[in-house]
């Protein structure tokens, strides 16, 4: 069995081991050990506190497998992006050029750096390991994040957005980097991608900043922009689902596409119940749900669960698990959206019907 959970201190060097696995374009994954600890050490502060406002905190998740107390997965929360190290990427306009001679009215697509102070807020560094995708597990590890915004909106910006991970090669190489981006950092994607997590100041250094002409770029480079890695489909259609949208915004480095969605308009948030625990069975053959507590900070797993009596009903295991006693507070959430895929009858049928990042993979 699986959980996802806040993070700890004492999880680091498991965390440092997973996240070296993580390939190229996991950008909020190629950090030194030292920041991987400053990060965990936020995070672990930031669940304890009580915040009225989005103050930058990062929100740290692991998702354990219980049977070997391996962490194989995480993902996290950017309360808010900006500040003191700006958010940079480029925003894709369009252009409408007439000539009243030649009687011709053309349209151009260029590409204009921007920077943002107080951004919104962030999903991110989802990452699973390859030997723990399907079953469910991604879908797990990225609802929780929409689990704990529904229970605390006031940390989270209105505004949610995520960067995709975009077309990069198995050996490193990034079209959109090599037409563009290379020739003004002189250095390999790889290593820019990585810097570009330590220090932004660079891109301010060396980024043009004027206008790009898309027309000028190679067309190996065009076709890649705003589209994602392979392994990226799933967890971008899974946002989607959710209600994020592309907006006119793409990754500065691999083209990848930034998508956005209304905090309140994300269906996961908008399906979160809070409901108390009210019955425990040995066995229980309910439709699986995503059930949440924070009785040893957060913790979520996927379980059956059925309504009774104004309250939740699991099973022993979920309730063990979740650390929860009779009437703790618990957040249910359904694992779709009502008008997307059909609801999952029972825990065995999603196990089988579910053979399945920046957010990267599922």
């Amino acid at each position: 069995m699986t959980v996802v959970r806040s993070v700890r201190q004492e999880d680091i060097d498991q965390l440092w081991d997973l996240i070296r696995q993580a390939t190229y374009g996991m950008t909020t994954l190629q950090i030194p050990k030292e920041e991987l600890m400053e990060r965990i050490e936020a995070s672990a502060f930031a669940v304890q506190k009580k915040v009225e406002k989005p103050d930058g905190s990062p929100y740290v998740f692991v998702m354990e497998d219980l049977h070997t107390g391996q962490l194989v997965g995480t993902s996290c929360i950017f309360s808010k992006i900006g500040g003191f190290e700006p958010f940079y990427a480029y925003r894709i306009v369009t252009e409408q050029h007439a000539c009243e001679v030649l009687r011709k009215t053309t349209k151009t697509e260029e590409l204009h750096l921007i920077k943002v102070h107080d951004g919104p807020t962030e999903i991110g560094s989802l990452f699973l390991l390859p030997t723990y995708r399907g079953a469910g597990r991604g879908r797990l590890l990225s609802l929780s994040r929409f689990a704990f915004m529904a229970a605390h909106p006031k940390r989270f910006s209105d505004e949610v957005i995520a960067e995709m991970r975009g077309v990069i090669q198995d050996d490193g190489r990034c079209p959109f980097w090599d037409a563009l981006g290379k020739h003004f950092f002189e250095m390999e994607f790889p290593q820019a991608d990585s810097l570009s997590t330590i220090r932004k100041k660079f891109i301010e250094d060396l980024m043009p900043r004027h206008p790009i002409y898309l027309c000028l770029l190679p067309q190996e480079a065009r076709d890649a922009i705003g589209q994602v890695h392979h392994q990226t489909r799933p967890a971008l259609a899974m946002l989607q689902a959710e209600g994020f949208r592309h907006r006119d915004w793409i990754d500065l480095f691999d083209g990848g596409p930034v998508v956005h969605c209304r905090r309140e308009s994300i269906d996961a948030v908008r399906r979160t119940r809070f409901l108390p625990l009210v019955g425990v069975r040995e066995n229980l053959d309910a439709p699986t749900h995503l059930l949440a507590s924070e009785q040893s900070g957060f913790r979520s797993i996927f379980a059956p669960a059925v309504l009774q009596d104004g309250g939740v009903v699991t099973t022993q295991l979920a309730a063990l698990t979740l650390q929860a006693k009779r009437d703790s507070q618990l957040l249910l959430m359904s694992l779709h959206p009502e008008s997307g895929q059909q609801p999952i009858e029972s825990a065995a049928d999603f196990q089988m019907a579910s053979q399945v990042g920046k957010d990267a993979t599922i």
